[in-house]
């Protein structure tokens, strides 16, 4: 194992236990550039949050001669776009992340706008994104999710315009999980991703979610939202059947436990955010132990039926809008600029 792919592996076993299980399941080769393309996701998102593997406190606002220069996202913003095309342009990069980016797109065709839209969406928090309407929050979590979903389906060498779609809505499902898991703990930074229109309705005045007394028709809010993951899991599932079996048996665990996530936030209702929902070890053995049998499932008896329909209300990529036509090769349903 060469230093780009051990660092990638490190970083990915300390940044997520999920994620990192779930890769193991993978093909040597898709496990590698797996680990390479969380690497850079990883830390894109920890340069624009201040942060170190998602985990270390936000950095210092100001600037502190004891702690270096203050942290400025919109700054890391700029310099991470740069590095960004400079790996994917095929330029020499000497970060082990970028050169990990680089490896992976020149193997997979990745295009430099899928990783674009991944730092739009690290855009929408620098600039403080006001989120009014459910589609403006879909809009999100597919930019800094879905996308990503779209790369890795790609490394596991998915060409299909409805396939790749049923990979955005996988990463949505997870980020929508993300989003009701960490409601509290967002809106203390100053972040807060549930649609304006629904806390409007809740009677939930604005900046008044981290509020104790607030907490019980928070939890009313975060249930609709995660009655629409659900709707992205059931189509993300259906798409397990254009994988090989051990990719699919890698996304399908993914899929079991992010979605326990969810449950367990659900199950809690307004005590949901008295201490983080996590996913303990046992029930991580229990999900991938069904999420093979899903995969022998998707790989021979699904392999036989016709998938079912993709719901129209889903929220569908800018780019895939009149594009779904079975069988339509990915190169073409992708144009070459994103959409505004």
């Amino acid at each position: 194992m060469d230093a780009v792919v051990s660092n990638s592996r490190d970083m990915i076993r300390k940044g997520s236990r999920s994620f990192a299980l779930a890769s193991r399941l993978f093909a040597p080769a898709t496990r590698d550039h797996a680990w390479m393309l969380y690497a850079w996701c990883r830390h894109c998102d920890d340069e624009i949050d201040g942060q170190e593997l998602g985990s270390s406190p936000v950095a210092r606002p100001q600037q502190d001669p004891a702690h270096g220069p203050a942290h400025d996202p919109a700054v890391s913003l700029v310099k991470l776009r740069t590095e960004t095309r400079r790996a994917l342009r095929g330029e020499a990069v000497t970060d082990p992340v970028f050169q990990a980016l680089q490896r992976v797109a020149q193997e997979h065709t990745i295009r430099e706008r899928h990783a674009l839209e991944l730092l739009a969406g690290f855009e929408m928090d620098v600039n403080h994104f006001s989120y009014r309407t459910l589609d403006e929050t879909l809009l999100y979590c597919y930019r800094v999710a879905g996308v990503v979903g779209v790369m890795m389906a790609l490394v596991m060498g998915v060409r299909d315009t409805r396939d790749l779609q049923r990979a955005a809505d996988l990463g949505i499902a997870f980020q929508l999980t993300n989003i009701a898991r960490d409601v509290v703990d967002d809106a203390g930074h100053g972040r807060c991703y549930l649609p304006a229109e629904w806390l409007a309705e809740a009677g939930i005045p604005t900046g008044g979610i981290a509020q104790v007394e607030q907490r019980l028709a928070v939890a009313g809010v975060v249930r609709r939202l995660l009655a629409e993951s659900d709707r992205y899991y059931q189509s993300a599932a259906t798409g397990l059947q254009a994988l090989g079996f051990r990719s699919a048996w890698a996304v399908a665990t993914a899929l079991g436990v992010y979605r326990d996530i969810g449950s367990l936030v659900l199950a809690r209702g307004a005590r949901a955010w008295d201490t983080r929902a996590v996913v303990g070890t046992p029930r991580k053995m229990l999900y991938l132990a069904v999420g093979g049998l899903r995969a022998m499932r998707s790989v021979t008896w699904d392999r036989w039926r016709d998938a079912a329909p993709r719901a129209e209300d889903l929220w569908t990529m800018p780019e895939f809008r009149g594009a779904m036509s079975p069988g339509r090769p990915v190169d073409r349903a992708y144009p070459e600029t994103l959409p505004p």
